[in-house]
């Protein structure tokens, strides 16, 4: 699993996410559930959609470029 989740992508998800789980607890709802799905793409930073459209909103660093010296 290659990460295709980039950060202002994991916040968009995890607002979303808790949205979702709290509009299910207030409305007693069993689709709250539902905002689990964008809470577990965000800390695992993959999403299956992504990966078979082939996007990926991940920065890709590259360690040439940086010039970090030990």
């Amino acid at each position: 699993m290659t990460k295709n989740v980039g950060n202002i992508d994991k916040a968009i998800r995890i607002i979303l996410g808790v949205s979702i789980i709290a509009l299910g607890i207030y409305y007693q709802s069993w689709l709250g559930l539902v905002g689990m799905v964008p809470l577990f793409t965000s800390f695992i930073s993959w999403c299956p959609v992504y990966s078979l459209i082939g996007v990926s909103t991940n920065k890709k660093v590259d360690v040439e470029k940086l010039n970090i010296k030990n």
